[in-house]
């Protein structure tokens, strides 16, 4: 197997970057540039070695492309806290993929732009991006998805005399009483937040 050595860490998350721009692994003299070498050979050099590391792999007509490894991201040994400061281990952990973390099911998983700030005691904010698994049933206490009278919603699923209610989390909203139908649309497992700056 090819030695993967610590310059290639740079030359991948410089191949990471030039993708998320274009989505594409582009040709060796690119790569060249990109890279910052004068060298074809180099450049087949460093991608033999990301191949054989798992983060690229040959199409049949021999094209570059991205393994599922690719996209894996690291995450630190140490968790951050949100009170008061700890000290820091610098070392790196494991990496993963946010893919593997946020969804069990792809085929039942959707995307949807949170609208709104009903659910902003929860920590669901407007702009957020709900990951919902689709499913016709959910649990007391889930937040899910749900049509309400042909409209769509996101609120915690709670039961109140025998009934099913819709419960915001943000004092200024109603609890939501179905007058008609009221079905599950899905359960939400994930949230996105981007933070600009």
């Amino acid at each position: 197997m090819t030695d993967f050595n610590p310059k290639d860490t740079e030359y991948l998350a410089k191949l990471q970057d030039y993708y998320a721009d274009w989505k594409n692994i582009p040709s060796y003299a690119k790569l060249c540039d990109v890279f910052g070498i004068a060298s074809k050979s180099w450049v087949k050099a460093i991608l033999t070695r990301l191949n054989a590391a798992g983060f690229i792999e040959r199409t049949p007509d021999g094209a570059w492309i991205p393994s599922r490894q690719f996209f894996a991201r690291p995450l630190a040994e140490s968790s951050v806290q949100a009170g008061m400061p700890v000290s820091v281990t610098e070392t790196q952990g494991e990496y993963f993929i946010i893919d593997e973390m946020l969804i069990d099911t792809p085929s039942k998983t959707t995307l949807i732009p949170v609208k709104g700030d009903s659910m902003i005691e929860a920590g669901i904010h407007d702009g957020d991006v709900a990951v919902v698994e689709k499913r016709m049933s959910a649990n007391i206490g889930d937040i899910v998805v749900a049509i309400v009278d042909n409209e769509f919603t996101l609120k915690t699923l709670d039961k109140e005399r025998g009934h099913f209610i819709l419960r915001p989390a943000n004092q200024a909203y109603p609890v939501i009483r179905p007058h008609g139908t009221l079905e599950i649309f899905g359960v939400l497992i994930g949230l996105i937040r981007k933070y600009r700056k």
